[in-house]
């Protein structure tokens, strides 16, 4: 268990670990969260909310998110391309 411990927090100062932002779900929608660079923060995408990210450690309590306005939210590829198929 201490070793899984170390691993989970040996990438803390930079965002969030790969393992365990795949571990991680939205504490209000259960989803899965999207680690997002720009912001160094957690999106759910299924409800529209940010989490933020402080001293490495991700701040689920709903209280702590923020609403995206849709003209806040990052680009991912996948948007990007949606977007172009519709012109």
């Amino acid at each position: 268990m201490v070793r899984a411990s170390i691993g989970l927090l040996k990438d803390a100062g930079n965002g969030v670990s790969k393992t365990l932002s795949e571990i991680l779900v939205c504490p209000l929608s259960k989803l899965p969260l999207r680690y997002c660079e720009e912001t160094n923060s957690l999106i759910s995408e299924a409800i529209g909310v940010s989490f933020p990210i402080k001293d490495g450690i991700p701040c689920l309590v709903p209280k702590d998110g923020k609403i995206i306005e849709a003209d806040d939210m990052p680009k991912t590829d996948d948007a990007a391309d949606s977007s172009s198929k519709h012109d």
